[in-house]
């Protein structure tokens, strides 16, 4: 299915953040999603596609490497 990968990243969104929080306004809740997008789920949460490490995980080894066949 070309669709799971954002079918997945959209019930993390829910499960994770959405359904948890009872937000006041709509700022509040695109602020929540924006913090959610850019530094936790982007940067610090695990992903199995990534081997069960995060995405800043996964760059640093991928500079690791491309060092190594400097």
């Amino acid at each position: 299915d070309d669709h799971a990968p954002m079918e997945s990243f959209w019930g993390s969104l829910k499960n994770e953040l959405i359904h948890q929080t009872q937000y006041k306004t709509r700022e509040e809740a695109r602020d929540a999603i924006v913090e959610y997008v850019e530094v936790f789920y982007n940067r610090i949460r695990r992903h199995t596609k990534l081997g069960n490490i995060s995405p800043a995980e996964a760059l640093r080894n991928f500079k690791l490497m491309q060092e190594e066949l400097v």
